[in-house]
């Protein structure tokens, strides 16, 4: 295997926003299929997607006595159809409408014989239009697209590593379509106090189930409208008195308060000139942050996991 260089690459928000929003869709749309599939897990951990050799990947989706699955191949730029009965498709990814997109993934399905009924409209985002309608959003930049994997494909592998330095519950490393984001979170033990709710087309029972219990969470977010940058970000729910003001590290890392949350523009990381130092440093130094504002079990963190290395009890 060839080292590839490209660990890092840019990813400027206005550059393929038109992309974003319209793979955003598109992946919505395999998420619901998932979750229309899947018995309720904790947390919404039912629901999203892996980063994959090749791209982003549902993992088996069970339909009756088999299993299918769909990933996004984005070296070559199709959407994949595998069953456990040997079957396979695909679909071309290219610039099309969400309608187009919506439309052709439910033939390849049909073809298959799976049928399912799907929530037909976005989560987590505004103004929005039902996907079988939708042919507003149509860009497609299969550049910019591959770039936002790469991004992913490194993200995945530090913040899995950062998962190694805990002993307590924790969440895979996992991708949500809703809000767009690779997040990686972790688990005091204790029952939380109930979500406000109030996200932008989220049902508030889901986003009180999935905040049930007190965690620090972390991840990568492309950006958006309201905040056009990629940034790796970390938060507390619910934030401990002084959390906001906590000192973290790098330099250049910092509290936003629109977001109500740590915020590393990922320009300032992949600029840096140890990238994958100055991620564990943030990731570290915010949890620290939440973990003795908040008065979590010290007995929960341990050394890093190392290859063929049982952690030591």
């Amino acid at each position: 295997m060839v080292a590839n260089a490209d660990a890092w690459p840019p990813l400027v928000w206005g550059t393929w926003r038109d992309t974003a929003i319209t793979l955003q869709l598109w992946m919505q749309i395999v998420g619901k299929v998932r979750l229309a599939l899947t018995p309720w897990l904790n947390h919404s951990w039912h629901v999203p997607l892996y980063v994959s050799a090749r791209g982003l990947a549902t993992s088996p989706i069970y339909h009756l006595d088999e299993a299918f699955e769909l990933e996004f191949d984005l070296i070559d730029q199709r959407l994949l159809f595998r069953d456990s009965v040997g079957g396979t498709d695909a679909l071309v990814l290219q610039p099309q409408s969400v309608a187009d997109f919506h439309d052709g993934l439910f033939a390849m399905l049909g073809r298959h014989g799976i049928e399912v009924a799907i929530h037909e409209y976005p989560n987590e985002m505004v103004d929005p239009i039902r996907f079988a309608d939708d042919r507003t959003h149509c860009a497609y930049d299969a550049e910019a697209v591959r770039r936002f994997w790469r991004v992913l494909l490194t993200a995945n592998r530090l913040l899995g590593q950062f998962r190694t330095a805990f002993v307590g519950k924790a969440s895979p490393v996992h991708f949500f379509w809703g809000s767009f984001d690779l997040a990686v979170t972790r688990f005091s033990g204790r029952p939380a106090p109930p979500h406000p709710g109030g996200v932008p087309h989220l049902p508030d029972e889901i986003a009180r189930e999935a905040y049930s219990h007190e965690v620090s969470s972390a991840g990568f977010w492309p950006g958006s409208d309201a905040f056009p940058h990629a940034a790796f970000y970390s938060y507390a729910y619910p934030a401990p008195k002084g959390f906001a003001a906590a000192p973290i590290m790098p330099a250049g890392a910092r509290f936003e308060p629109m977001l109500g949350e740590f915020v590393f523009r990922y320009e300032d990381l992949r600029t840096a000139p140890d990238p994958a130092q100055a991620l564990m440093i943030f990731l570290t130094s915010t949890y620290e942050a939440a973990a003795e504002l908040g008065r979590w079990d010290p007995a929960l963190d341990c050394a890093p996991g190392l290859p063929r290395r049982p952690r030591p009890v």
